[in-house]
């Protein structure tokens, strides 16, 4: 029988340094708990236009709100088709601040006659840009006020149904 002797080199166990490991995790929990506090999911709620439920309201409460969103203005109508204004684009974007304010009105003078309306139709143009059709949501949802030294969303009309505008007549 042959005797062979193997003979070990100097085996030293490694180390084993995670210090860099460590640091990295130091700066990348913190940035990955902050990224989760600022991303917001908004969900907006649309309701779609129903049939008529049968119920017994006035026929002043059937009377529908409608923004028409157009490539160069818009138009507020009350009830649908007839014009309430007409707001023309202010270099070359939405004037939604015009917009609220006539909102704002609208919702004063029909509160006046107690009527007590929170529904409002969007109708766009085919190609009207997302953005605007969000901001427009946004803009007839509800307006900042100041109230007791703080400043809140009021509600102008929280129920929103979407549509396609009318063709306009050449």
């Amino acid at each position: 029988m042959l005797n062979i002797n193997i003979r070990r080199r100097g085996h030293e166990e490694a180390e084993l340094d995670i210090t860099s490991f460590m640091s990295l995790m130091t700066i990348l929990v913190p940035v990955l708990l902050l990224n989760m506090v600022f991303s917001h999911i908004s969900v907006l709620k649309l309701n779609l236009p129903g049939l008529s439920d049968g119920s017994a309201s006035s026929a002043q409460d059937n009377r529908q709100l409608e923004m028409v969103l157009r490539a160069q203005y818009i138009d507020i109508n009350y009830p649908a088709g007839n014009p309430v204004k007409h707001i023309p684009h202010v270099e070359n974007a939405p004037d939604f601040a015009t917009v609220s304010l006539l909102l704002q009105q609208i919702k004063r003078q029909l509160r006046e006659k107690s009527i007590d309306k929170d529904d409002l139709v969007i109708l766009s143009e085919k190609g009207t840009p997302y953005k605007t059709l969000v901001a427009a949501m946004d803009t007839a949802r509800s307006y900042r006020a100041v109230l007791a030294t703080s400043v809140v969303d009021a509600e102008l009309f929280p129920q929103i149904s979407l549509g396609d505008a009318p063709e306009l007549e050449k």
